[in-house]
């Protein structure tokens, strides 16, 4: 479609945007209306799914016809088969009269089935046989009724691993799936958000009759670096928030930052972000390897303590001299050796590195009981003493006398 029809399909459903996956988004739409394919509209919740629908039932053939939305997610279970294919009087409790679905009442126009991917497993195989021959059986009835009803679907659900976990029928996500038109996120048309919010904060303004705000370069900055996993719904928020409390009609990047949360997950501004805030971890394996290395560092902390100990007591060659760590325990475990964790293919030598890693654990553990036995004898049981000479705090030499059943000491 040409850039001028795109730009009127933007007037007319009130969409803001410049960026190219939002007008490939509509142009797509555009050349699906005319058919009678199904359509899937994927994205994140908040990022405007529900205007494709519309776009693609008013430039098709069934544009005179009836339009239906239906949320998928907001039906009970008992219910959504009613809803969608109708009832007959008596089928049910409460089933007082006989009832009309969606798809008949819908014959001619267009359904929009949003958050498809919550239908019930039921539900699917019907829906998969009305797609197929638009034949359909009302809930308590025998008969067998048509229906010629053009099917829009959206979810902000990943459909392949809900095909993968046997959540979502395969062959009605490829009925489905005829045409698929992906909307992007708004973190992925940064390009929009300034235009977006200007959009938002005039509409504020005319609604509640004030002046519109406005922002910073450095507050804008903030705004478009922002993760935005609410996406337009959430900028939107934002936006009027803003415009209702604040006094002050030019936004700073220091009130900017008021509105942004921080702390929710999923909620942090990109600028702000490190490498390891809001890790996630792909599999089981690499969970492991985290493990191994938070481990490996409080092994390297124990070793420096002993290795601080030893430089206080030179002389010291046996336990029994001072009470302090053995010398054949220091050396042995001052020198073991700790086995490379890293990530390759071959996962016999991950597996050989994490056994010699336990091991060695163990055998700290050991030398951290014979510690804390000795601290005590030397100070004739007497707490408080022994944690100072064992340089911990009191607390944690009580967790410890309970976890290695020192009570009696």
């Amino acid at each position: 479609m040409s850039k001028q029809t795109i730009q009127q399909v933007k007037q007319r459903f009130s969409i803001i945007g410049v960026s190219h996956e939002l007008e490939r988004a509509i142009d797509t739409a555009l050349q699906v209306a005319p058919t009678d394919l199904s359509v899937l509209i994927t994205g994140e919740s908040g990022v405007g799914k529900e205007n494709f629908p519309q776009i693609i039932h008013q430039y098709s053939r069934r544009k005179h016809g009836p339009y239906f939305a239906i949320n998928c997610g907001s039906i009970p279970e008992g219910t959504i088969d009613s809803e969608l294919f109708g009832h007959e009087k008596g089928s049910f409790t409460g089933a007082t009269a006989n009832r009309k679905g969606y798809f008949e009442s819908a014959n001619g126009g267009t359904l929009f089935l949003d958050e498809v991917g919550e239908l019930p497993m039921s539900t699917q195989a019907r829906l998969l046989r009305v797609l197929e021959t638009g034949e359909f059986i009302k809930v308590g009835s025998s008969k067998v009724e048509k229906s010629d009803v053009r099917v829009v679907a959206a979810t902000n659900m990943n459909m392949i691993q809900a095909v993968e976990k046997g959540k979502f029928r395969e062959d009605l996500y490829y009925r489905l799936n005829s045409v698929p038109i992906r909307i992007a996120s708004l973190r992925d048309r940064k390009e929009d958000v300034p235009l977006l919010f200007r959009k938002f904060a005039s509409d504020c303004a005319e609604r509640y009759m004030m002046p519109p705000i406005s922002l910073t370069d450095e507050a804008k900055e903030l705004l478009i670096a922002y993760r935005w996993p609410g996406n337009v719904r959430q900028l939107k928020n934002v936006t009027e928030q803003i415009s209702v409390i604040e006094q002050e009609r030019v936004i700073t990047r220091e009130i900017m930052e008021r509105y942004l949360p921080k702390q929710e997950v999923g909620m942090i501004p990109v600028s702000q972000t490190h490498e390891s805030e809001g890790k996630t971890f792909a599999n089981e394996r690499e969970i492991l390897y985290q493990v191994l290395f938070d481990m490996k560092k409080d092994l390297n902390d124990l070793k420096q303590v002993v290795r601080d100990m030893i430089k206080k007591n030179p002389s010291s060659h046996s336990s029994e001299d001072t009470g302090r760590l053995p010398v054949k325990y220091s050396e042995q475990f001052l020198k073991a050796p700790f086995g490379s964790v890293q990530q390759n293919e071959d996962n016999k030598d991950d597996v050989q590195d994490a056994a010699e890693y336990i091991e060695e654990t163990l055998a700290i553990h050991e030398v951290e009981r014979d510690m804390i036995i000795k601290a005590l004898e030397r100070h004739g049981g007497t707490r408080k003493l022994a944690a100072n000479d064992l340089q911990i705090s009191e607390r944690t030499l009580y967790r410890k006398i309970k976890e290695y059943q020192l009570e009696d000491l």
